[in-house]
């Protein structure tokens, strides 16, 4: 009887365990598949992470691209990031969650070297979808990043 009950608590158990596991909150850790907006081809993977309780952004890879050298720099950047390698570059930082967004931070463009305000949430129909806005005053540009598979 004493085994029984014990198997029966560990399957009890083991419902739970996965039961609270699967249904865990995604988050927008991780790493991303930058898409480029006008010709649909990816770009690079950003890894974004936490740190000192807000979260950065920095290119892990890049993926070959026609007229770029093996390893390109921010040669556009005019802060800290100015001729920094792309590979390994902080491209968002000092964003802070708001309810199932974040904001307050910025992201640069490495291609112009502008930095923008920016927001960023999972997309609310598909979690491998991270919806990326940069802001300049009252324009902005969204880009979806696809969730690279683990």
């Amino acid at each position: 009887m004493k085994s029984l009950l014990l198997m029966f608590s560990c399957v009890l158990l083991m419902g739970a365990t996965t039961k609270s596991s699967s249904t865990a909150e995604p988050t927008i850790f991780g790493k991303w598949i930058t898409i480029d907006d006008e010709t649909n081809k990816k770009k690079s993977v950003v890894e974004i992470f936490e740190r000192d309780g807000k979260v950065y952004g920095k290119i892990v890879k890049l993926y070959p691209r026609e007229g770029r050298g093996p390893n390109p720099k921010c040669d556009k950047c005019t802060d800290d990031r100015k001729d920094q390698p792309l590979v390994g570059l902080e491209i968002i930082r000092d964003m802070e969650k708001d309810d199932d967004e974040y904001e307050d931070g910025t992201i640069c463009d490495p291609e112009n070297g502008k930095i923008y305000d920016c927001a960023l949430w999972l997309n609310e129909d598909n979690t491998n979808r991270l919806m990326v806005r940069g802001y300049l005053g009252f324009f902005y540009r969204t880009q979806i990043w696809v969730r690279l598979p683990e």
